[in-house]
Parts: C-alpha cells; sequence; structure tokens
C-alpha cells in the first residue's frame, strides 16, 4: 500500500465512456461524501478478476457509503476495443459502474504501474491510499471502517444507494460459454460461465437438453436443479464418463455425473491458493486458484492453474493434488517442470505424448513432454503478440484460452482475441489460418470431420468443416501402406474408364477431379491443391522426411445409349491416404485406379 498526503484526486475521463450507469455519466464531484474505490484492471488479467471477487464483500457490506469504479486500463489491442469491455463486464458480473478509458488517461493521471490497482479516494474526495496488486480487501476494509467514522464525525459522510444500473439480461440459451466436451451419448457439455451452470445440447451443439446448476453464483454439492457454481470453465471427460468441471472462481475441481445429475467437490476448499501455500496433499485440503482447464493425461487429470501461473495434476487413484511445472512466477521460460516459468495459461489439450497449453498472458503455444520438459511452440513473452501466420518463430497471437489436438497431429488454437481459429503443424513449425471471424473463440471440440468452436462472445457453438489435410487417417480415405519415393518430382496418376455402357459426362466441362494435400504441408514444395486432372507432378521436399499424402479423385460419368432420353448419370470418387518415405534412389511414378459407381 502507498499512503498518500491529502493529494486531490484527478477527475475520471475515459473515451469510452461509462458502463453500468444507464449511459449517465459520473464525476468525482457528484459523489463527494461517499468514500470512493477506483479499481485499475484490465479484463485479461487472472489478478484483476481476484480483485474484483474480493471486493464483492466490501461492497455488499458498505453499499451505502462506498461506490466502487471500475477504470478499465487496457494490456492487449483487443482490449481497446469498447465493445469487448461491455462484454467483459456482464461476463464477469461486475455490479458497479465502468469507466472504459482505452488510451489509459485516467491511469496516468492516478500513476498507476500495474494490474490491479485500488485507489481510496476519501468523502472530501482526496486520494488517501493506493494498493497496488490483490489481496488487500482486508486492510481496504479496515480503512474503510475507519474512514466512515473520522467523516461521521466531521459530517462529510453522505449516506445513498449506488450509481449503478444493471445490464438487462438477454435471452440467449448460453452466455458466455467458456468450454465444452464432447459426451459418450453424443451430446455436448458446455459450460455456461456468466450463468455459473454447465449445459447439455444436443447433438446439433444447438438445442438445450438439460441444464446443471441452480443458476446461482455459489459453492454447494448436490442434485443438477440445486447445485451451485461460480463461473465454471474447462470440462474433462474421465473413462467412466463422469466429468471434471474447473469452477474457476470456486478456486475447485467439481464431479457431474451425467447419469445422474449429481455435482460433487473433488478438489480445493473454496478458498483462493496465495503463492507458498500447500501445494501437494489430500485434494480437499489444499487451497487452489482459478483452475482455468483441465485435461484426462496418463492417469492424471492436469489443471491449468492460471490464478498461480502453474500447471497442477489431480490423481483420481488417491484423491491428492501436487503442482507438476511452473514455479509461479510468471514470464515464459522453458525447461524442466520444476524451473518453467508460465502466465496464466488457460487451455490444455493431451495426446498420447505430449500435453499442450494455452499459455494467455504470454500469447504462446506450449507444451510438456512425458518426462515433464516444457517447451513452447509459438510465442516470446509477456508483452509479444499480434496476428501473423508463418514459421513459428516469427508468427503471433494474441492471448490465447484454447487448445484442441487435431486428428493429423496438429493443433487448433482459439486464438482469442484475434477472433480467430489458428493451426499449428509440429512437424514443420507452421502456424496457419483455420478460420476467422469468429468472436473471442475459447475452445473448440472435434467431432468427425468437423469441428465446434465455442464463441465465446457470440454465446454460442459454431460448426467448421476441418480442411481434408486436417483430418488425416480419420477422413475416411483407403489407408494404404508406406510407398517411398525419391526427392523431388513424383509423378501422380489416377487411372480412370467409364464402366461399360458409359462415358464421361463432358457436358459441363471436365468430367475429372483431382484434390492433393499434404500432413505436414512441407511435404510438397509443389502440386498440392485441385484440379481437373488426373494426372499431376507433384515436387517432394527433400527435407522432410516423410508424411502422408491425401489424394482425392472423382470422374463423372453417364449412360452411353442413344435411345435413352434421359440417361443415368454417376459419380465415382475415392479417397486415399498414402504414408510416404521420403528416400534417395526409390521410385519417382505413385499410379492409383479410380472405381467404385455411386448415382446422382
Amino acid at each position: 500500500m502507498v499512503k498518500h498526503a491529502r493529494v486531490r484526486a484527478p477527475q475520471l475521463v475515459g473515451r469510452g465512456g461509462w458502463i453500468n450507469t444507464g449511459d449517465q455519466e459520473l464525476s468525482l464531484a457528484a459523489l463527494r461524501g461517499r468514500i470512493v474505490i477506483l479499481d485499475f484492471w484490465t479484463f485479461c488479467c487472472v489478478n484483476c478478476l481476484h480483485a474484483l471477487d474480493e471486493l464483492r464483500e466490501l461492497e455488499e457490506r458498505h453499499r451505502d457509503t462506498v461506490v466502487i469504479v471500475g477504470v478499465h486500463s487496457p494490456k492487449f489491442t483487443h482490449e481497446a476495443e469498447h465493445r469487448a469491455v461491455l462484454d467483459a463486464v456482464e461476463r464477469y458480473g461486475v455490479g458497479h459502474p465502468v469507466l472504459d478509458d482505452p488510451e489509459r488517461v485516467t491511469w496516468k493521471q492516478y500513476a498507476v504501474r500495474a494490474w490491479p490497482t485500488l485507489a481510496v479516494i476519501d468523502p472530501e474526495g482526496y486520494v488517501v491510499a493506493q494498493y497496488a496488486g490483490e489481496g488487500h480487501a482486508p486492510a481496504i476494509q479496515r480503512l474503510v471502517e475507519e474512514l466512515e467514522v473520522q467523516h461521521e464525525a466531521k459530517g462529510t459522510l453522505r449516506r445513498g444507494d449506488a450509481p449503478y444500473v444493471p445490464p438487462r439480461p438477454e435471452p440467449t440459451a448460453l452466455r458466455f460459454p467458456g468450454k465444452g466436451v464432447l459426451l459418450p451419448s453424443g451430446t455436448f457439455l458446455v459450460s455456461d460461465t456468466t450463468r455459473h451452470q454447465l449445459v447439455e445440447l444436443a447433438a446439433d451443439g444447438e438445442s438445450p437438453v438439460r441444464r446443471i446448476g441452480s443458476g446461482r453464483r455459489g459453492f454447494t454439492d448436490g442434485p443438477a436443479g440445486s447445485a451451485e457454481f461460480s463461473e465454471p470453465q474447462g470440462l474433462a471427460l474421465l473413462a467412466d464418463g463422469s466429468v471434471v468441471v474447473a469452477d474457476t472462481v470456486n478456486h475447485a475441481l467439481r464431479r457431474y455425473e451425467p447419469a445422474t445429475g449429481d455435482v460433487t467437490t473433488l478438489a480445493g476448499t473454496g478458498r483462493q491458493g496465495r503463492p507458498g501455500g500447500p501445494t501437494r496433499g489430500a485434494a480437499r485440503a489444499v487451497d487452489l486458484s482459478s483452475p482455468w482447464d483441465v485435461a484426462l493425461w496418463n492417469g492424471r487429470v492436469w489443471i491449468a492453474m492460471a490464478g498461480v501461473h502453474q500447471l497442477w495434476a489431480y490423481d483420481p487413484r488417491d484423491g491428492s493434488v501436487t503442482v507438476t511445472a511452473g514455479t509461479g512466477n510468471e514470464g515464459l521460460v522453458d525447461g524442466p517442470g520444476p524451473e518453467a516459468w508460465f502466465a496464466q495459461p488457460s487451455g490444455l489439450s493431451a495426446t498420447e505424448d505430449r500435453l499442450w497449453v494455452a499459455d494467455s498472458e504470454t500469447s504462446a503455444l506450449r507444451w510438456v513432454d512425458l518426462d515433464g520438459t516444457v517447451r513452447t511452440a509459438v510465442g516470446t513473452g509477456l508483452f509479444d503478440f499480434g496476428y501473423r501466420d508463418g514459421p513459428a518463430a516469427r508468427a503471433l497471437l494474441q492471448h490465447p484460452l484454447g487448445v484442441t489436438a487435431l486428428p493429423d497431429g496438429s493443433v487448433a488454437v482459439a486464438d482469442t482475441y484475434n477472433h480467430a481459429l489458428r493451426r499449428y503443424e509440429p512437424p514443420t513449425g507452421e502456424v496457419s489460418t483455420l478460420a476467422t471471424d469468429l468472436r473471442e473463440p475459447s475452445a473448440a471440440v472435434v467431432v468427425g470431420g468437423d469441428i465446434l468452436v465455442v464463441e465465446s462472445a457470440r454465446h454460442r457453438l459454431t460448426r467448421l468443416r476441418l480442411p481434408q489435410e486436417v483430418l488425416g487417417a480419420r477422413a475416411g480415405g483407403v489407408r494404404r501402406e508406406t510407398t517411398e519415393a525419391a526427392p523431388g518430382t513424383l509423378r501422380l496418376e489416377v487411372a480412370f474408364r467409364a464402366p461399360a455402357g458409359q462415358k464421361l459426362d463432358l457436358r459441363y466441362g471436365p468430367a475429372t477431379r483431382l484434390v492433393v494435400s499434404a500432413t505436414p504441408s512441407g511435404l510438397l514444395r509443389a502440386g498440392a491443391g485441385a484440379g481437373t486432372g488426373l494426372s499431376r507432378s507433384l515436387d517432394l521436399n527433400p527435407s522432410v522426411p516423410g508424411g502422408v499424402l491425401h489424394v482425392s479423385a472423382t470422374a463423372a460419368s453417364c449412360d452411353d445409349d442413344p435411345d435413352l432420353p434421359y440417361p443415368a448419370c454417376h459419380v465415382h470418387q475415392e479417397d486415399w491416404e498414402i504414408p510416404v518415405r521420403v528416400v534417395e534412389g526409390a521410385g519417382d511414378r505413385l499410379a492409383l485406379v479410380l472405381a467404385g459407381v455411386g448415382h446422382v
């Protein structure tokens, strides 16, 4: 805390204007006689969210003497958008006026240097204290009580209602959903974060089937209708069909049983863990800190512990929790788990040999190896962010909250503040864009050949078709034995002959089509894409030792009978998945045969 010698509080100025005031502008002059607490925050920052939660009790207890005013002061480019601030105020249940200050004018006037910072202004309009960081609610509580006594005696305390006007509720099925998971039944479970519920959606990803949780913010186990959550986020399916829930603001892991609807607590005490507290022990006895996502990996439930910049794990075999990676320092440092640094890890996805991590505050994609070593695929630091595809060393993300393993071994990144779904290919280190015009995507779920993106700020799941090269062996094509091919030119020939009594259908142009791609994409230096002929020269990259060629061939034919006024037409199609090993001196020709008949 920094105490000030009766400095007159600067005026509140912000180009974005006021939120939660019914379109009315506030001034310190109009608040004279009240104790004002300015909360300088930005919505990406988990420490700022902790401060918001710490102030809730004080705000309620001193509602007639204290006015809390949020001053939103952005870090990321996206956070300077007024619409994004509006969303964040509703998303996190901010129950007081907020000044949107995208240029940080008021921040500078108060000489603020860190998120969050709390400034206390007395009823006469003077700054009397300033606190940086979280955990200061008890000290502010004592100061408020002192100011109440002092200014009651002086006659300068004015009691009354807070100038807060809540937003109008919107009738959407979901409200700022966080994460999702596919259930064995084929339905989806989604964390409906702002409404403090889980929602089961039908297989279409749109129609609500069941709601779990009363909708009240709380921490109560029990049946689906009466259980309580507080801003739940991550979900992980266990082998027995139950789901682990990262109950973020309750600082707990909960267990949901779809068969019965019951909710129980697996880990956490409901209290926020602090630096220096226990980092291992019986799960129900150890304080957690804002668990944001969960993933089952190698027999344990790994936890993205955003609040302390670490990864933890819950072991269902003995009911224990322990830190698995991260010192607790905020930053980007690779190395053995106990030495690594994270910055608000917020998304997890497990494959057989890697645990992928969306490390949001460093705008990074990282992973953990089987031996516990932490490595970085994309990202360089806390203030390095943007939007750039290309080699991972140059690529840029902006505050990603989710990561999803894809069928071909690449990963999709919910690049939240860029409103995009990005893709990282491990063999080549290339970053590309799968989809744009999403609104704050926070997670994604692969379903067959589709990916359902949790579009948090559009309050829905959005279904996208995955490209053929991403689907890999699960695309439904014919899987061939590994083919050895020489680097350089590879001649691809697809043989097709129309069945007896038919001829190629040339009425509307070429009757054939050939689509070629590769995993990794760098396997092909040339020859990828779609064309009308059934032969093509491919150029195999000698620096890539191998991969998979994805080949899709189509031909159209019609019955060749002049006596038929309306001959039947047919489509012949085949998809192949061809593992390729690039070997000097191997063959330079790949021959395939298109067969099969389907009516149109």
